[in-house]
């Protein structure tokens, strides 16, 4: 790899588990981290600050959402550190936006962040729409679309999202980075947009994407 190649690292799912963090190859020459939700485990406040400031030792920024498993007090603790993307678009340079939609649609198991599959659709439309000016777009989306891999119970059913699924396939984000089902871990093809899965941090699954003359490259690694 050419040293001037740009490259992000993505995960989630990471419940307070930190441990993998040690074991990620050149994080600290990263452009920035990808944080795509499940921080903590249901935490609050220094739950949250204690995942971010291990983050914050190894790389030079840091961009979070929201998933279901967090709370409203680790959504506000991402806001007050000033790196709280859900819902917006950040200009990544070179032409790079990155979309972001946290939480995740409703789940048997009630948890702390849920919305309704309409609610995840509009923002997912929005956060999309408004990343139409970017000539390449990275969506970092907690809840998968409904898909082939990215989505699978170990039951074999496919609990994602249609709606979201439907909203890539018109977008055609290059890059759509997801989480939410740890089993699911794996990658497919939705129309042109690379939908990558890396299963839970805990057990020490990441995406790492570059930026590359001939596009976005992204890649399932672990540190496993």
């Amino acid at each position: 790899m050419s040293t001037t190649t740009r490259f992000w690292i993505a995960l989630g799912d990471i419940h307070d588990r930190i441990d993998a963090l040690e074991r990620i190859a050149n994080m600290d020459q990263a452009e920035a981290v990808l944080l795509s939700g499940d921080l903590t485990n249901i935490g609050q406040r220094n739950d949250a600050l204690r995942v971010l400031d291990a983050f914050k030792n190894k790389t030079k920024k840091i961009y979070a959402q929201i998933g279901n498993m967090d709370t409203v007090a680790v959504d506000r603790t991402l806001t007050e550190q000033g790196i709280n993307i859900h819902g917006q678009v950040v200009d990544l340079g070179g032409g790079v936006g990155l979309a972001a939609v946290g939480y995740s649609s409703p789940t048997p198991f009630g948890t702390p962040s849920e919305v309704s599959e309409e609610q995840l659709c509009q923002w997912t439309h929005d956060v999309l729409e408004k990343a139409n000016s970017f000539a390449r777009v990275i969506l970092m989306i907690h809840n998968p679309p409904q898909g082939e891999t990215v989505d699978r119970l170990q039951s074999g059913a496919h609990v994602g999202s249609p709606g979201v699924r439907n909203l890539i396939e018109r977008y055609q984000p290059d890059i759509v980075i997801t989480g939410h089902i740890h089993e699911a871990a794996g990658q497919e093809y939705i129309g042109r947009s690379l939908v990558l899965n890396p299963g839970s941090f805990m057990d020490g699954g990441y995406v790492r994407i570059e930026d590359t003359a001939q596009g976005l490259r992204a890649t399932l690694e672990s540190v496993a």
